[in-house]
């Protein structure tokens, strides 16, 4: 059955998209095509998201590629149906990113997505973040980011043993974030992330601009061993 014949419209794709995605826009659209068909079909969105495919979601995440340089290495936490990895994978094809997705549903999309899009930049881990086999697998990147994961210090236990030692966490927020950073700073420093700061990208282009909560990672082996140990804590607790 089509939207059409479930009463559910596609958001056209917007003006705006081509600022973010550039030559590379008929790679988004037709994301936003599986997004809209298997997308719904297989449960990872409801379809109540398909009218709001590109502003919530799509050029939500694509701005990230302001704030991430050429050849980085980026880990996407807790992937989901791609937020925010493939849109950021899209409009920053110079960047490494690994999506790391514990379904087996969901990264079994991701994957089958990464190959009809003919994205050469992405990889699919299964597991969780916390897991050791999973970072054995990752290693550490420049960047991880992540989407409507989890709270602040759980989140920055599972993020920080994925971050290289001087490289950054970043994760996409909403507007409760300053309330996450007072009531988790310490918590979060504990593990190696620190500085936080909150940031915006798209103020440009969206018309409610995304916003950002960035950390540096600071530490020695030492304290990664112990973010490590912290991540387990939190597996714990999830």
């Amino acid at each position: 059955m089509t939207e059409q014949e479930q009463g559910v419209e596609r958001e056209p794709t917007p003006a705006t998209a081509e600022a973010v995605f550039g030559g590379r826009l008929d790679l988004a659209i037709a994301y936003a095509e599986l997004l809209a068909d298997q997308g719904v079909l297989r449960g990872l969105i409801g379809p109540s998201e398909v009218p709001r495919l590109w502003t919530r979601h799509i050029l939500n995440c694509g701005v990230l590629s302001e704030v991430i340089d050429d050849g980085a290495t980026v880990v996407d936490i807790g992937s989901g149906a791609g937020f925010p990895g493939i849109p950021l994978a899209i409009a920053k094809p110079e960047a490494s990113i690994t999506l790391i997705e514990p379904l087996l549903r969901r990264s079994t999309f991701l994957e089958e997505a990464i190959s009809e899009l003919g994205l050469q930049n992405v990889t699919v881990t299964r597991g969780r973040a916390e897991e050791k086999a999973v970072l054995s697998a990752v290693g550490t990147a420049d960047v991880v980011t992540s989407r409507a994961v989890a709270p602040l210090e759980r989140l920055a236990g599972w993020s920080a043993p994925l971050i290289r030692i001087g490289g950054r966490f970043v994760a996409l927020k909403g507007r409760s974030v300053a309330e996450e950073i007072e009531r988790d700073r310490a918590a979060v420093k504990k593990v190696g992330i620190v500085d936080l700061t909150v940031g915006q990208c798209g103020v440009d282009i969206l018309d409610e601009p995304t916003t950002l909560l960035i950390g540096s990672r600071v530490g020695t082996d030492k304290d990664a061993a112990a973010a490590r140990r912290a991540a387990r804590r939190a597996k714990r607790g999830r």
